[in-house]
């Protein structure tokens, strides 16, 4: 072996690699973009959970308790209902995760030593109850007479705290995300390599006709992908179904038609597959780490939130944990019904105008 020839060879591959704008992005742009994620954006330690209080008692102890657990920093008060009927309709409609309940004989129940708050713990997500775990273990302001073992946390929907009832539902979402994507991310650009591009110029077929024609054919593929999962976790991990069969395949469909019109507009800026799977598995990692499948949502900094919010993965979640553990329905949870048919509406729209039928 000689070195000059080596030597010219990674000249060359590097050469090559300066004009590939998109494995620069990726050389620079992956690197930076875990840095900022796990450095600014995940944070384990869950605060500002959203938190309703039913206080029956209306005393100026039951206030001060209600005041000693916000001033923790773990809940923030959303929202004040009179009876736990309240409380169990906002936790199906997802809009807390926990809720206090102060029964009307409060002070008796405090002088007697008995139990004397009640914190209900949305226990679909196992680092949320890990949190409010701390508002038991943490003493009581002297104002209000309560003791810590007084202080009962009530977990819902997953008393056992068993993973596989909190990871399987969002790991539907997951899979067709990261094979929703990447089949329609390739699509446009495996016409143009195969040279199919050129037959489709000659035909009368418009671009939303081919858009809409590359995605029907996967809708099928991922209502399967989600079958077998949704089998294999019940069937393996008994994990519930609370909710409507119905509603768990319209969740579903929902993400999988988002991605693949997502797919479909990373296909019109790609030149090659391999750079539409670079594409893809760039809009992956913040997928499944924002979407609050991996880390609690109400932990990350606004920013984060916002950026989440664009995301589908963060919506499909919430709705299938929303049907398939706490039993509401996709009427109960319509802003994130609207968020994935407006994504999909958008998404769709920008793929047909970017869409040329042409060579280059």
């Amino acid at each position: 072996m000689k070195g000059s020839q080596i030597l010219a060879v990674m000249v060359k591959e590097l050469r090559q690699m300066r004009r590939d704008r998109m494995t620069l992005a990726m050389m620079i742009g992956i690197p930076t973009l875990q840095l900022m994620l796990f450095g600014f954006a995940i944070n384990p330690d869950v605060r500002n959970l959203p938190a309703a209080v039913a206080d029956m008692a209306g005393t100026a102890g039951s206030r001060a308790v209600a005041q000693d657990l916000f001033a923790t920093g773990v809940v923030r008060k959303v929202a004040a209902v009179n009876t736990p009927q309240d409380i169990e309709a906002l936790f199906d409609r997802g809009a807390i995760k926990i809720g206090v309940i102060i029964p009307p004989d409060f002070e008796r129940r405090r002088i007697d030593g008995r139990e004397a708050v009640q914190v209900m713990v949305d226990g679909s997500d196992t680092s949320v109850q890990a949190a409010a775990r701390q508002l038991t273990a943490l003493p009581i302001d002297g104002a209000s007479g309560v003791r810590p073992s007084q202080v009962v946390m009530l977990p819902r929907y997953n008393p056992e705290r068993r993973a596989a009832v909190n990871v399987v539902p969002g790991l539907i979402g997951v899979i067709l995300t990261m094979t929703m994507v990447m089949f329609t991310a390739m699509a446009i650009v495996r016409e143009r390599e195969r040279g199919n591009l050129e037959l489709l110029i000659t035909t009368p077929v418009t671009s939303a006709e081919l858009m809409i024609g590359k995605v029907l054919p996967y809708i099928g593929v991922g209502l399967v992908q989600a079958t077998v999962v949704l089998l294999l976790g019940i069937g393996m991990f008994d994990v519930p179904v609370r909710g409507s069969l119905f509603d768990v395949y319209a969740a579903a469909m929902l993400l999988i038609v988002a991605n693949l019109t997502l797919g479909l507009l990373v296909s019109t800026k790609a030149t090659t597959q391999f750079q539409a799977m670079q594409m893809a598995f760039f809009l992956f990692l913040p997928s499944i780490l924002l979407s609050g499948f991996m880390f609690p949502y109400d932990g990350m900094p606004v920013a984060a939130q916002w950026l989440a919010e664009v995301l589908p993965l963060t919506h499909f979640v919430r709705l299938i944990r929303g049907v398939m553990l706490r039993g509401a329905g996709l009427h109960q949870m319509w802003p994130d019904v609207l968020a994935l048919m407006g994504f999909t509406i958008v998404m769709m729209t920008l793929a047909i105008s970017r869409f040329r039928k042409r060579l280059d």
